[in-house]
């Protein structure tokens, strides 16, 4: 059963109220500052003193003082306000501009591919702002760990936040280096993977990844096996590079190297597809001037943010 609530009256009621009337010596004068009625300024004192147990003016028909109380009263509570008035202007300067610490969470994979090229120009145009990455594959609840944003494949976005697009879609493909293949044939089915070393991915939970592939629409998994375990795509995109087996890692923090002969992708035609990056974050209403600004910037540099193959 829902029970009955009231709202306690604060303790700051009638501060600004007081502290008005200390200044001028006169409540005609606090009123005036503001913007209320002499008897509605004596009402809020009046209140303020019965919460405080004693009084804290001392009043004639020709002059207003401070009692003792009141001299004590106004020592502590002018610095307190003045404070709270600063820290509210704090506040308020942070939510009107971009400045302050953006914290970003993302996978390892993507600083390289998405972050690199950006954040650069990012802190150049935006000088206030601190931008602080972290670089893990665990999905984490963003306003729990003091957050503002995350990024991550949009399967894994939950459905309450807003997402906000970064690639278009793109493919997860198995590549190898020559120097590999001039020792193995390669491969042409999925099946054929049980005859290769294969590079392995440590999840974040702990358990090892299998290879996710597509045969004419129907996804298919590999439990693969191979002598290297990494926990990130480009640590394992490495060692492909130096021959120690295959590795499916996502299609752009590849594309480089195979342009460039360093590697070769094979099974092609088994390639999934992947929705593609997206920043999220909570919502709107929740969203800061900072993270506006960065999600602005990413939008303006769309087009040569990551060069990202399109699905062929």
């Amino acid at each position: 059963m829902k029970k009955n609530f009231t709202v306690r009256q604060g303790a700051l009621d009638g501060v600004e109220a007081f502290l008005s009337v200390a200044r001028h010596l006169s409540f005609r004068k606090a009123s005036a500052e503001l913007g209320v009625t002499p008897s509605a300024i004596s009402q809020v004192i009046r209140a303020l003193e019965e919460r405080v147990g004693t009084a804290l003016f001392m009043r004639t028909t020709r002059s207003v003082g401070l009692t003792e109380a009141g001299e004590r009263f106004l020592s502590r509570a002018r610095p307190a306000f003045e404070e709270l008035v600063a820290a509210g202007e704090a506040a308020r300067d942070l939510g009107r501009r971009p400045a302050g610490r953006l914290r970003l969470s993302v996978p390892p994979a993507v600083v390289p591919i998405l972050l690199e090229p950006l954040i650069a120009s990012f802190c150049r145009t935006y000088p206030e702002i601190e931008v602080e990455i972290a670089a893990n594959e665990k999905l984490v609840d963003l306003a729990a760990e003091g957050f503002d944003a995350g990024i991550r494949f949009g399967q894994f976005i939950a459905v309450d936040m807003v997402a906000v697009r970064l690639t278009p879609p793109f493919r997860f493909v198995v590549v190898g280096s020559p120097a590999y293949f001039a020792g193995n044939a390669r491969p042409e089915h999925p099946d054929h993977l049980s005859q290769h070393a294969c590079l392995r991915l440590r999840r974040s939970s702990g358990a090892l990844a299998p290879w996710s592939l597509d045969d004419d629409g129907r996804p298919i998994e590999v439990a693969v096996s191979g002598p290297f375990i990494a926990n990130d795509f480009p640590t394992m995109l490495g060692a492909a590079v130096e021959g120690v087996g295959l590795a499916q890692v996502p299609e752009p923090i590849a594309a480089e190297l195979v342009t460039a002969g360093k590697l070769v992708q094979v099974l092609e035609r088994f390639a999934p597809v992947t929705s593609g990056m997206f920043l999220y974050h909570p919502g709107h209403r929740q969203m800061t001037s900072k993270l506006r600004a960065f999600i602005e910037h990413v939008k303006l540099r769309a087009d040569t943010l990551a060069k990202v193959p399109q699905p062929r």
